[in-house]
């Protein structure tokens, strides 16, 4: 992502995450594992599709790809797309979506199995007529602020239980998936301006622009980027753990 000169205020969140997904290894990784589990998907239902990536890798050709996605920005990104999806955009909670419409089920990288498991897997059972599948975070680290798993943990301050932790303890054992598998992938984002991305990223800590951290924050991303002939990479290491229901 070519970021800005200016402060965080000009970076968009979510265009930076989907940025960076463009960039990163996570479609290469983790869509092999899904098509291995579930060679047929039928008719794919995307739910928080985000910008598509994973989503246009799994769409079988012939099969329709519909995508719940509630952000202006991503619904743009999807828009995009040589073969955009047909497009639903709500939040999960909102959709009015016919009873075992879908052969497939897709939830990669959302909020909701780490919130609300239990009320998401009913909802997803009721969706489909085949398989679900999950994408969640499974590294031991943070997995919120973008670019959180590049600082030190007294910064960033968030919980490191692997997502996956999280989601199966939220589930009976009766609920739980019958395929768990893991991939390691890296998160790279092309930035501009290293001084930006650190701007932004105290922003969104909640760092005032007195904060004597700011400068060590800078510092420290310059240490870890990598250059690159237009501009600067920063990578994370990453997992994911694919839970799949219906597998066949």
């Amino acid at each position: 992502m070519q970021t800005p000169e200016g402060g965080e205020a000009a970076i968009d969140p979510l265009e930076l995450y989907a940025s960076g997904i463009d960039t990163s290894d996570y479609v290469a990784r983790v869509a092999p594992l899904i098509r291995q589990v579930l060679p047929s998907r039928g008719h794919l239902l995307d739910i928080g599709a985000g910008g598509g990536q994973l989503g246009a890798s799994l769409r079988m050709s012939g099969a329709e790809w519909t995508a719940v996605e509630p952000s202006p920005t991503m619904l743009a990104r999807l828009g995009r797309l040589p073969a955009p999806p047909q497009v639903i955009p709500v939040e999960w909670t909102e959709a009015r979506l016919p009873a075992g419409g879908f052969d497939t089920v897709l939830a990669a990288n959302m909020p909701a199995p780490l919130t609300s498991a239990s009320e998401f897997l009913a909802r997803c059972r009721a969706w489909t007529r085949a398989s679900i599948v999950w994408v969640v975070p499974a590294q031991n680290g943070p997995r919120g602020l973008c670019l959180a798993g590049c600082l030190p943990r007294e910064w960033h301050g968030e919980d490191e239980t692997p997502g996956v932790d999280i989601v199966l303890g939220q589930l009976p054992p009766a609920s739980h998936p019958e395929v768990v598998l893991k991939s390691s992938w890296c998160f790279s984002l092309h930035v501009r301006s290293v001084p930006a991305i650190a701007t932004y990223l105290a922003g969104r800590l909640g760092w005032d622009g007195e904060d004597p951290r700011r400068p060590a924050l800078a510092a420290h991303l310059s240490a870890a980027a990598e250059a690159v002939d237009d501009g600067f990479r920063l990578t994370v290491p990453r997992e994911s753990a694919i839970l799949v229901w219906g597998a066949r």
